[in-house]
């Protein structure tokens, strides 16, 4: 480390759910290859508590082990919150970093920020402005919130930086950088476990996804989708038309699968045409996205590297706060609509389906635009002070 690198003190990174850790991993590796960058210290909320969803994914990212590990588990939106805020600010005070780096906008991101500010420690939010204009969504609220609090706020997408001038903050906090999911994404896409060892890996038949064979990948886990009997069942309807067309591989999200459950629905699910996983780890769920004909999902993350491999993705949301993955990429939302669904199926397979391009800064550098500038930035603060 070098003596400007030990002035700017450290920078403490927080992951809390399976999104934020593909964002902020190439970002850790760009800070600690960079000689003249801060030390970092990684937080890890817990707030997913799956073995296959947490401690899996660091693996496969190799992110190594936390340095600090609060273990919140689950609980509603408000217990998850006050809980991170009450774990998180004696971890804050005993570090007394230089500033405290959050991505995306789960109870974590916000939790966090808030301790931070109330603390006068600087707030870098890494995918910044991002908006369904949804507010019945609880990420929306993060986002908004998170956005409010931030010194320095890094974007995705063209679309953000609008998004934050109309919400009133000042444009020089706002820095356009690119896409840090997509860095992960293209460091581990020559790692991705092919489907049919996923499959094989879980003891199940690989004859559907054989060489040659198209399948589609499924993933559902928003509240929207699952967590009322009524929006569940329609949605597994759809599936199981779909999967009449091409077979379904579905990793199911816990509480996707405990509501099934719960819910007596099962019986709506042809288990040759659609095949339940459990949780898959980032390296097989690549893969699966990877040789996918196309994907149905409801997850920002999915619709993000669907467009960036140019794979049919079909959102089963009314909206998206990801705007450039349907206005360039591959995306195409179509809510709970069997009609829209079965058309873009048939489209799909009858001729590749909606074309797209990989979006402006998709590059696989945004990490290190990020590494860079949040160098500058804290050095240019350090002068300030013994100016």
């Amino acid at each position: 480390m070098s003596d400007l690198a030990k002035t700017l003190g450290s920078v403490m990174c927080v992951v809390g759910a399976r999104p934020n850790y593909m964002k902020m991993a190439p970002l850790i590796r760009a800070l600690r290859g960079d000689p003249a960058a801060p030390r970092t210290t990684l937080v890890h909320t817990g707030q997913h508590y799956d073995v296959a969803m947490n401690d899996r994914l660091f693996a496969d990212l190799k992110l190594g082990a936390p340095d600090v590990n609060l273990d919140v588990g689950s609980g509603t939106h408000a217990q998850q919150t006050a809980e991170i805020m009450r774990r998180f600010e004696p971890v804050i005070d005993a570090a007394s970093p230089s500033c405290v780096v959050v991505v995306g906008d789960v109870n974590s991101t916000l939790a966090c920020s808030l301790v931070a500010v109330k603390k006068g420690v600087p707030i870098v939010h890494v995918e910044a402005g991002l908006r369904s204009f949804d507010r019945t969504m609880p990420e929306e609220i993060n986002r908004l919130l998170t956005d409010q609090i931030c010194d320095v706020l890094y974007t995705t997408e063209r679309s953000a930086a609008d998004n934050l001038r109309r919400e009133g903050i000042r444009m020089e906090r706002v820095h356009f950088v690119g896409n840090v999911m997509i860095d992960s994404l293209r460091v581990s896409l020559p790692h991705a476990v092919p489907p049919r060892a996923v499959l094989a890996s879980n003891g199940l038949s690989t004859a559907l996804v054989g060489e040659g064979s198209r399948f589609g990948l499924v993933t559902l886990h928003r509240p929207s989708n699952v967590d009322e009997q009524g929006s569940l069942a329609e949605a597994l309807a759809i599936l199981g038309d779909v999967s009449r067309e091409l077979p379904l591989v579905w990793p199911m999200h816990p509480r996707t699968r405990a509501n099934i459950e719960r819910f007596g629905l099962w019986r709506l699910i042809d288990a040759k045409r659609l095949i339940a996983l459990p949780p898959q780890g980032y390296l097989e769920t690549l893969g699966l996205i990877k040789d996918a004909t196309l994907v149905i999902t409801d997850s920002g993350g999915i619709q993000e590297e669907t467009t960036a491999l140019g794979v049919p993705c079909l959102t089963m949301r009314e909206n998206t706060e990801r705007p450039v993955t349907v206005d360039e990429g591959t995306n195409v939302l179509v809510g709970r609509k069997r009609p829209l669904v079965r058309r873009c199926v048939e489209e799909i397979l009858a001729g590749g389906g909606k074309r797209g391009r990989v979006p402006e800064l998709w590059d696989g550098h945004a990490s290190e635009r990020i590494a860079n500038h949040l160098t500058s930035w804290l050095a240019r603060r350090v002068e300030s002070v013994y100016a």
